[in-house]
């Protein structure tokens, strides 16, 4: 087993007068050839955009595109003609498949906040479909949100094309703890607060853990509320 521990500030970063954007692997003018993804994950950017502004429509293409809103709201519109308004509590995914184009608008009087993840999917080609789901998140459990992993099948909050990979969240009260998958591959990211990694140490917000061979390790809140989105890759 190996931990990898990517720190927030070290990430890249997209600065403009209306967005905040930090990516953890290679992303658009930013190329590393060591750092190009990990596992089914190529892309995983927390973004901060300003109020009455956002992405204009533009183009995706075989990608299963994954958001988790932590504050705010986010209104998205897409050439399928689905629209929808995703908030903290509920999940979304965006099949490009084949081709698809959409937009992502702040209408709000607030920064929006959220973590935007692309995964290659199982297959090339296929037809685009969106999906978005309010989730029930019990304190001290990761939750399936988006999953193809067959043992989420029943459980996912919204599925994805993809049998290898799927990605849980756990909000944990102070002190709580998780134990965190079995799998080839596991990458933690800490949304909100402070957690203890077994193995690596304090992990604080936008702090990020990559494992090879994980074996379960357990992770804890501090002395403050904290959130985690854990993808889990075969």
């Amino acid at each position: 087993m190996t931990i990898d521990v990517r720190r927030s500030g070290d990430r890249f970063l997209t600065e403009e007068d209306w967005l905040e954007s930090r990516h953890s692997f290679s992303f658009g003018p930013y190329y590393d050839p060591r750092n190009v993804g990990f596992g089914a994950l190529l892309v995983h950017n927390d973004e901060v955009v300003a109020p009455g502004t956002g992405f204009d429509t533009h183009p995706h293409q075989d990608l299963e595109i994954v958001t988790w809103v932590l504050r705010g709201a986010l209104v998205h519109q897409d050439s399928e003609g689905h629209s929808g308004i995703v908030y903290p509590g509920l999940a979304q995914r965006m099949s490009a498949g084949s081709g698809i184009r959409h937009s992502e608008k702040n209408d709000a009087g607030e920064p929006v906040r959220y973590i935007q993840m692309w995964v290659r999917p199982d297959e090339l080609d296929l037809t685009p479909s969106y999906q978005q789901a309010e989730v029930e998140l019990r304190t001290g459990e990761l939750i399936p949100i988006a999953s193809g992993l067959p043992k989420h099948a029943s459980t996912t909050a919204v599925k994805i094309n993809q049998q290898a990979a799927g990605m849980s969240v756990a909000r944990l009260n102070p002190y709580d703890a998780v134990q965190l998958p079995v799998a080839p591959y596991v990458h933690v990211f800490v949304a909100l607060g402070t957690v203890t990694l077994e193995g690596a140490g304090e992990l604080h917000e936008a702090d990020a853990a990559r494992i090879v061979a994980a074996d379960g390790q357990k992770l804890s809140a501090g002395a403050e509320p904290a959130e985690i989105l854990v993808w889990e890759m075969r």
